[in-house]
């Protein structure tokens, strides 16, 4: 028992003095000018990778521009969207129940404030249409900020909230919007010829080998502006910070004649001659899929 005691003892006492051992004053087996040595060593080795980061991250800033990106993935085809927003691309409303398509009514009102033709007139050019608008800088002298062309809201027509403040939706004819996503530099037709949007019934998988599409279900659409066009004086874009009032131009389809009471799969596509046409692995690339149901109570 004895023993016992004296071996505790005897570690314990080594413990203390490898902590602190007052004959030789090391601590943790080192001496206080070993300690200074390592602390500087690695504050010295820090300081330098810090150095390195701070360096390497200014050499990279100083081959960016702020107002065109260095490095760009070009898409083959750019996005498309819809508008009023609607949770996972399904838009769905009943005619006579105005709580359920209120909502989308003021989400358009939001979205077009900004196409509002006395807005467009005091900031936007009035330009020439089916060419491009080319304002290219001047060797090092930034021909910034850049001007952009009107995207009047009356250019909708029946589908701008003008003359019909509810978009169609209180009838049973509702709007929807599809804008192309902004791809800066893009030049999306040649020869004059404008991209422009068509919308039809998609296909879609019913078991493993059936598909069905809903094409006796759409019924006929109208477009505004005429043959839904995105016209070429919009191209290029240059960027928000270049081009600061750029309003991106925008197609409207009318369903004139929707079946009711039923879903119905929509799918609208750009088409141009210079845009490849979208991939299948990318249901967002040149076209947007979304479906429409309309109740009628």
């Amino acid at each position: 028992m004895s023993a016992t005691k004296e071996e505790d003892r005897k570690g314990s006492s080594e413990w203390r003095e490898f902590f602190w051992n007052p004959r030789t004053h090391e601590l943790m087996g080192r001496t206080a000018s070993s300690w200074g040595l390592i602390l500087l060593f690695y504050l010295v080795f820090y300081l330098f990778l810090a150095g390195m980061f701070v360096l390497t991250m200014y050499i990279m800033l100083l081959t960016l521009d702020d107002y065109k990106p260095t490095w760009q993935d070009r898409l083959v085809t750019p996005g498309m969207m819809i508008r009023p927003k609607c949770d996972q691309l399904e838009l769905s409303f009943s005619v006579s129940e105005t709580e359920s398509w209120d909502g989308l009514v003021h989400n358009l009102n939001t979205f077009l404030s900004l196409y509002n033709d006395s807005y467009q007139v005091q900031t936007n050019d009035n330009c020439p249409p089916d060419q491009y608008f080319i304002q290219e800088d001047s060797g090092e002298v930034r021909n910034n900020p850049k001007r952009s062309c009107q995207f009047n809201r009356s250019m909708l027509e029946e589908c701008s909230g003008i003359s019909d403040r509810f978009y169609g939706y209180s009838t049973g004819q509702p709007c929807v919007l599809i804008k192309l996503n902004r791809v800066i530099g893009m030049l999306p037709g040649k020869d004059g010829q404008s991209p422009y949007v068509t919308c039809g019934a998609k296909r879609y998988r019913v078991g493993n080998d059936e598909w069905r599409e809903d094409s006796d279900k759409i019924g006929p659409l109208a477009y505004y502006p005429p043959n839904g066009t995105f016209n070429l004086m919009y191209y290029p874009y240059y960027g928000r910070k270049a081009q600061v009032n750029y309003t991106q131009p925008l197609v409207a389809i009318k369903f004139l004649n929707i079946s009711l009471n039923t879903d119905v799969n929509v799918e609208c596509k750009i088409n141009s001659n210079t845009l490849a046409d979208g991939s299948e692995r990318d249901k967002f690339a040149g076209r947007v899929s979304f479906k429409l149901r309309v109740n009628a109570k």
